[in-house]
């Protein structure tokens, strides 16, 4: 598994201290110190959709607010997603395409032809699967000792369900976390000294893997896994004879499918011993779990921004945006917004409207398998109250390096068992 957080002694400067001409809010040591929070509320505060004309990652402007969030992510003939969703752009030599960085039609095509693997007639399906895998992995944890719960649950129980909805060999599954590691990777985050030769090395061996599978799914008869989808439809079936698109699209499959649901699992413990009060009412009530998880993924917001690209000239809270400028919305900011969601600096697991949040994204590219991460979460948390009364976190979360995954690479916890 790559360590994805560097050890960094870089200060991040109070935000009302800094000018607003030069408000930059791309850097990944924000966010793995935790301090976005009160850059985003500078910027919703005095400037809801700003622009910083210089960074590392070139100019680009900030929304911020939830509203202006929702009109970016829902109109998809003004604000492109080409060529990239992250901030950082794509480097000259290396722009693989994925259908979340395409607009219609080959967006629709390629996101129709992988949707039957999420969709909900699938759920109840995987339902008994995912609590059979959920249980066996909480029945192997230490109880009263400290252990990391970010590799012996969260990354565990999602390398899982990646193997499921791709249909990997199970023996294998841990690479495909790592391969997500390597994907979300750049010059200025994610593996500490990693670079292009060293990415291309291991998404190269990602591609080699994955057209293998590919044309053994292809002479078998169509199932309902990623790969055996796209390969026997016939508007994606050719898919593996253009490889740079195909690993495209499976970056984008295993980052989706491993990120959310993976940094929610440990968010929700955290949260937790962060909030008593919330995990009190949580034991007391278990029929609060399904509105609970939605509140985790609202706090967490796994992915802190999606990107955007203007095709024409418009104007967005005031402000006039050229066609051409690189329009980022923050999702971690439009999750906290005082004017849309009250109270929303605090964890609340019976929150009204729980799901009214922007972790999913809007429009077109919503999160196809949205379901399904709530569903893991919610089965997690009726097999952890099932098990234990109580999972301490016993010190400080460490964060990935990242302005893109809100992520975390430890979480120290004991597991008190109940009585008995």
């Amino acid at each position: 598994m790559a360590d994805t957080a560097q050890s960094i002694d870089v200060e991040v400067p109070d935000p009302w201290s800094l000018p607003l001409e030069g408000f930059d809010v791309s850097k990944a040591e924000i966010f793995q110190q935790n301090k976005q929070g009160e850059y985003f509320r500078r910027l919703r505060k005095e400037a809801p959709v700003h622009y910083c004309p210089e960074s590392a990652v070139g100019a680009y402007w900030s929304v911020t607010k939830y509203d202006d969030i929702i009109a970016v992510d829902s109109n998809h003939k003004v604000f492109s997603s080409m060529p990239s969703i992250v901030i950082g752009d794509p480097s000259d030599d290396f722009q693989p395409p994925m259908f979340i960085a395409m607009d219609p039609p080959i967006h629709d095509i390629q996101r129709k032809a992988a949707q039957p693997a999420v969709a909900p007639s699938q759920l109840s399906e995987l339902e008994d699967l995912i609590r059979q895998r959920v249980c066996n992995i909480l029945d192997s944890l230490p109880v009263n000792e400290e252990f990391n719960w970010v590799d012996r649950v969260s990354i565990e129980l999602t390398t899982q369900m990646l193997a499921t909805l791709f249909d990997y060999p199970f023996e294998d599954r841990h690479k495909l976390p790592f391969w997500s590691d390597v994907a979300t990777t750049s010059d200025a985050v994610g593996v500490a000294g990693a670079d292009m030769e060293w990415r291309m090395k291991h998404l190269n061996e990602c591609l080699a893997s994955f057209t293998e599978l590919w044309q053994k799914r292809a002479a078998e008869p169509r199932k309902f896994d990623f790969i055996s989808l796209l390969a026997h439809d016939p508007k994606t079936k050719d898919m593996v004879n253009n490889p740079i698109e195909l690993l495209g699209n499976l970056m984008l499959l295993i980052v989706g499918g491993n990120d959310t649901t993976r940094n929610s699992i440990s968010g929700g413990v955290y949260f937790l011993n962060k909030f008593p009060d919330q995990y009190a009412k949580l034991k007391a009530d278990t029929s609060l779990i399904p509105n609970m998880v939605s509140e985790i993924i609202r706090y967490q917001t796994p992915l802190a921004h999606m990107r955007r690209v203007a095709t024409e000239d418009t104007e967005l809270g005031g402000q006039k945006i050229r066609k051409g400028d690189k329009v980022v919305m923050w999702y971690a900011s439009g999750n906290r917004d005082e004017e849309a969601i009250e109270r929303p600096d605090e964890f609340l697991i019976d929150r009204q409207n729980a799901r009214r949040h922007v972790s999913f994204g809007f429009g077109i590219h919503r999160c196809m398998g949205n379901r399904v991460a709530e569903m893991q979460l919610r089965i997690l948390w009726e097999e952890i109250l099932n098990r234990f009364e109580h999972v301490e976190v016993v010190g400080e979360p460490e964060r990935v390096l990242s302005n893109f995954v809100q992520g975390y690479t430890n979480l120290p916890v004991v597991l008190h068992p109940k009585a008995g």
